[in-house]
């Protein structure tokens, strides 16, 4: 079983396997996990880490390992006015919902009483099974694949 120890900058390197995971497993720093090739590798990570989609991982073994966001129930909302779309997002804040924001819809983790509140605002929430991969908070700002602020946090890639 690998061992994966390390959360590497993923420029310029190629992966070995990959491994798909919800955002619930990504914000694991110890679990075990199946690879997408089927074979089993267990993370030990920095606590606090936070995986997203795309990020490169390192196992003890020097396997290097992409990291995939799984699909799973979202309500995706879609916007084409930024003043609904900010005060959407103000109001789902206000409950520290994780969003995943874009210019013309946003995405959280399906929950009927959220879809409820964005229906009252006038909106239509729509369940399907996508990828989730929400804004990191405010405080969460150490740089990518980096521990250099001993929290082992990673940092969300720029649109």
């Amino acid at each position: 079983m690998l061992k994966i120890t390390q959360h590497v900058s993923n420029e310029g390197q190629p992966d070995d396997v990959t491994v798909t995971l919800t955002f619930e497993q990504r914000q694991r720093s110890r679990a075990r996990v199946e690879l997408d090739d089927g074979n089993e590798a267990a993370l030990f990570l920095p606590h606090g880490t936070v995986l997203r989609d795309g990020d490169l991982l390192l196992a003890r073994e020097g396997n290097r390992i992409r990291v995939r966001a799984a699909a799973e129930p979202v309500s995706t909302v879609g916007i084409d006015d930024p003043v609904a779309l900010a005060r959407l997002c103000y109001h789902l804040g206000n409950r520290h919902v994780g969003l995943q924001i874009s210019r013309v819809w946003i995405r959280y983790q399906h929950d009927y009483v959220l879809d409820d509140l964005v229906r009252e605002l006038g909106m239509n929430p729509i369940l399907e099974s996508a990828p989730f991969d929400p804004e990191f908070g405010a405080y969460q700002s150490h740089s990518r694949g980096s521990s250099a602020s001993g929290t082992g946090q990673s940092f969300p890639r720029k649109p």
